[in-house]
């Protein structure tokens, strides 16, 4: 199980699929082995063959607590929740003592909206075996009720009880954003405009969240880009343009009083500023630069546009965009220098001057 667990953590799934399954042919009663396996199809979202892998734990091992919560699991990714509360129900009856049941009871329940019995489970499966996936869960349910202390509560506890870097990591992330949804308090996720929701689930600013008339030109989101950096006191030693040359990159940089380069001139030294009309997640220097600027942790990466939903490469957002056309938006720089300057905010502890 040492390879099979070795090769999922490389991500070599193929292989450590047949690695899994080289050992079940040999130690059918491997419980573990099963439940890896299974959580290896599950998280690469290959949910029917899971559930297979969980029908086939169920012909080993018969109408058990183990194999229930297996098939419980893959329902609920199936997103059939009734069906997997009810599989769920059954394997607590056969063993109220297996923390994974309920754990994934829990899920079931939230996923079906029911935050109190969630909540119940997760305290049931955390009494009985202390697990940071069971407090990660147990924060987003109590994030998702607007309750954001207890939420941070739980991720600091999930950082504190990870095994591993990436859950710690994971952790830590979902604690930042925590702490921005806590921004907006005491509204739930649930009730924020679009706009807010995207800074509290990626950290990234944007310029224009308020509805209006029009939509922002690539001129007017420039403007206020240069007074969200004069105001912060953000000073760059180049504006790196990526994508079509345009107008307004020349613009940009004169204001900054910072030269205007491409993407072979990138310097991260320099406090940088990368610059694109759009993300450009085909372009190998898109993902080159902005990794750099994350990594050298100087510098920050604009777009004028964005689609809405999903994560970022971005730091600053000009207006978030439904398929090719921008929203009617106007910029509102006082609400985005509040948000730059938010302690989770994506440039928190950012370099942004010499």
């Amino acid at each position: 199980m040492a390879k099979a667990r070795w090769l999922a953590r490389e991500g070599r799934v193929a292989e450590a699929e047949t690695a899994y399954r080289g050992v079940l042919a040999t130690h059918p009663d491997l419980k573990p082995c099963w439940a890896e396996y299974f959580e290896l199809l599950r998280s690469h979202g290959r949910l029917p063959e899971a559930l297979r892998v969980a029908e086939g734990a169920e012909g080993q091992f018969g109408d058990a607590a183990f194999p229930l919560t297996l098939k419980g699991a893959a329902l609920i990714e199936l997103s059939r929740y009734r069906e997997a509360l009810a599989t769920l129900e059954r394997a607590v009856g056969h063993d109220p003592d297996l923390a994974l049941a309920w754990h994934e009871l829990g899920l079931a329940a939230y996923r079906l909206g029911e935050r109190n019995r969630a909540l119940l489970a997760l305290d049931r499966a955390f009494a009985l075996e202390p697990h940071t996936e069971t407090l990660k869960l147990r924060g987003r349910i109590l994030r998702d009720a607007g309750r954001y202390a207890a939420a941070e509560v739980a991720f600091e506890g999930a950082a504190q009880a990870a095994e591993h870097d990436e859950q710690r990591v994971e952790a830590e992330a979902e604690i930042r954003r925590t702490q921005r949804f806590g921004f907006y308090a005491p509204r739930k996720p649930d009730d924020l405009a679009p706009a807010e929701r995207w800074f509290a689930e990626t950290g990234a600013v944007i310029l224009a969240p308020t509805p209006g008339p029009v939509a922002p030109s690539d001129e007017v989101l420039a403007t206020g880009f240069g007074e969200l950096a004069s105001d912060s006191g953000w000073r760059f030693g180049q504006v790196v343009a990526l994508g079509p040359t345009l107008p307004v990159w020349s613009a940009v940089a004169d204001g900054l009083d910072a030269p205007l380069t491409g993407k072979s001139g990138f310097d991260a030294a320099t406090i940088p500023l990368v610059v694109a009309v759009r993300p450009l997640p085909a372009d190998p220097a898109w993902g080159e630069l902005t990794d750099a600027v994350r990594a050298e942790n100087s510098g920050l990466v604009l777009v004028l546009e964005h689609p809405a939903g999903g994560d970022t490469a971005a730091d600053i957002v000009g207006v978030l965009v439904d398929g090719a056309e921008r929203r009617p938006r106007i910029p509102d720089v006082a609400r985005a220098l509040a948000l730059a300057q938010h302690p989770a905010s994506r440039l928190a502890g950012r370099r942004l001057s010499p």
